[in-house]
């Protein structure tokens, strides 16, 4: 999870809030009109003392309580009674400062819940046996478990705040998704050590996808998220100390438009060793890398590794479809077929070995640029009862 935005007190600043340096708290939101409105106080709680020389006022919490009481409250006169999807608008013209995948996310939920009657449904007579119902149906309907997570994870809160508005007595939404959704997301398993050296083999030997064989093997050692390896410029790659130093990545909106991101979560920045290999990949990478009339720049970054035709850096979909074309092309030439492998399966296999190595466990949260260790430990280690035999009878040698 990303790291919390805190005030001078060091307490929690939810969504929008923020402390200006002079002391005063601002809450940003979505008017009608779809530009950004402020809200401001010298108190952020009701509790908070007015600093002196202040005049009296209210809490910003205060505050936004009664704009979002407001706001509902004029949507239901509107409209006589809040639906759904109004319901859904509405708690997301609150939302502010998001970044473009999760503003992505939003916009793919509302547009499934513009689809279904459900969203016509008045807010006030949906019981929690209704919405049990229509996830029921979702996934009847076709859509995968990780989707009606993500459903869930924009409708539950909308409806929470209808609850603090007084609109609603109770979250109908308010019960565990497993109780009524079968989970059949796939687990993302690591690539074999003999799958990840075939592919290896096979892409450093091929006439055409041997261009990328640095880059793959780089994934494969690193750890790297796709997105932050894209955003690598010349600059960031360290010879001297043996290290990566990753503190962005690069994004390409829908509609073409690339950026610049801060990484995952604070954890995501961070330097990351390399080892004498990958060291001599990057100079290979460096050596080869495509020479342009004009370098792309993308908010200040220039010296990006990878090229595509058009003298654009290289972004996470080109790497997704290559490793696809490389599959295809080595199942269609080979009997014994290799199973599916992604840019962020490279991420899993990293961790998966290092864990099987031995390293220590917080090392290893490090070099993921993971903010949680259970993430580390539960999500990408994957042990077999091989992999337990061997450390067995490893440390029952070691104790001899």
């Amino acid at each position: 999870m990303s790291e919390k935005r805190r005030d001078k007190k060091n307490r929690i600043l939810r969504n929008g809030e923020s402390q200006r340096k002079d002391g005063r708290y601002m809450y940003k939101y979505n008017g009608e009109n779809g530009y950004s409105k402020y809200l401001y106080s010298w108190r952020l709680d009701v509790h908070d003392a007015m600093p002196n020389g202040k005049k009296p006022e209210l809490s910003l919490r205060e505050k936004e309580k009664i704009l979002h009481k407001n706001l509902m409250t004029g949507l239901a006169l509107n409209g006589d009674n809040i639906t759904v999807l109004e319901l859904v608008q509405k708690y997301l013209s609150l939302k502010t400062g998001v970044r473009h995948n999760t503003a992505s996310n939003y916009k793919f939920v509302v547009n499934i819940i513009k689809k279904e009657p459900f969203g016509n449904v008045p807010i006030r007579r949906v019981k929690q046996s209704d919405a049990k119902a229509w996830f029921i149906k979702l996934q009847k309907d076709g859509r995968g478990y990780s989707t009606i997570h993500t459903i869930r994870g924009v409708i539950r809160p909308a409806f929470e705040l209808a609850v603090n508005d007084d609109l609603l007595i109770k979250n109908p939404f308010q019960f565990p998704l497993s109780s009524v959704v079968i989970n059949d997301s796939v687990t993302r398993e690591a690539v074999s050590p003999e799958d990840m050296e075939g592919f290896l083999n096979f892409v450093r030997n091929d006439n055409h996808f041997s261009r990328y064989y640095e880059g793959m093997y780089i994934l494969f050692h690193t750890g790297l998220r796709i997105s932050e390896f894209v955003g690598l410029t010349i600059k960031d790659i360290d010879f001297k100390e043996k290290k990566i130093h990753v503190n962005h990545q690069l994004q390409r909106k829908r509609n073409m438009e690339y950026i610049i991101e801060d990484t995952k979560t604070s954890c995501g920045t961070r330097d990351v060793p390399m080892t004498k290999e990958v060291a001599d990949c990057f100079r290979k990478i460096i050596a080869n890398r495509k020479k342009c009339h004009v370098e792309p720049m993308i908010d200040g970054y220039v010296g990006f590794l990878y090229l595509d035709k058009n003298d654009k850096p290289m972004v996470a979909l080109h790497w997704e479809k290559y490793f696809a074309h490389v599959i295809k092309k080595y199942n269609k030439l080979n009997k014994v077929q290799i199973p599916k492998i992604t840019p962020h399966m490279c991420r899993h296999t990293f961790c998966s070995n290092m864990a099987k190595a031995g390293m220590n466990p917080k090392t290893l949260q490090y070099i993921m640029g993971h903010a949680d260790i259970s993430v580390t430990m539960n999500t990408y280690t994957h042990v077999s009862g091989d992999d337990a035999l061997k450390e067995m009878e490893r440390l029952c040698v070691a104790n001899m």
